[in-house]
C-alpha cells in the first residue's frame, strides 16, 4: 500500500495556494511539498497532521491509502 493525497487539489481549492505558500505554512522547503504531494516521500505524522490543519481538514480528508493490486 502507498499513501496517496489530494494536496494539490486542496492548494487549488483554496486560493490556488503555491507549494512555496504551503511549505511556508508547515515549515519545510517547497521541494518537500512536492515530494509528498506527487508521492515521492512519505511525511512524517507530524507534517502530515500540519498539512491537514492548514486546510483546516482531518487528515483523513487530505490522505488515503493507495491500494496495492497485488494485495487484492
Amino acid at each position: 500500500m502507498e499513501l496517496g493525497n489530494y494536496i494539490r487539489k486542496l492548494r487549488f481549492e483554496n486560493g490556488e495556494m503555491t507549494q512555496q505558500e504551503l511549505a511556508n505554512a508547515v515549515g519545510v522547503t517547497r521541494v518537500t511539498i512536492y515530494s509528498v504531494e506527487s508521492g515521492r516521500f512519505v511525511p512524517s505524522s507530524l507534517l502530515a497532521l500540519k498539512i491537514a490543519r492548514v486546510f483546516h481538514l482531518p487528515f483523513e480528508e487530505v490522505f488515503y491509502l493507495k491500494e496495492d493490486k497485488q494485495d487484492e
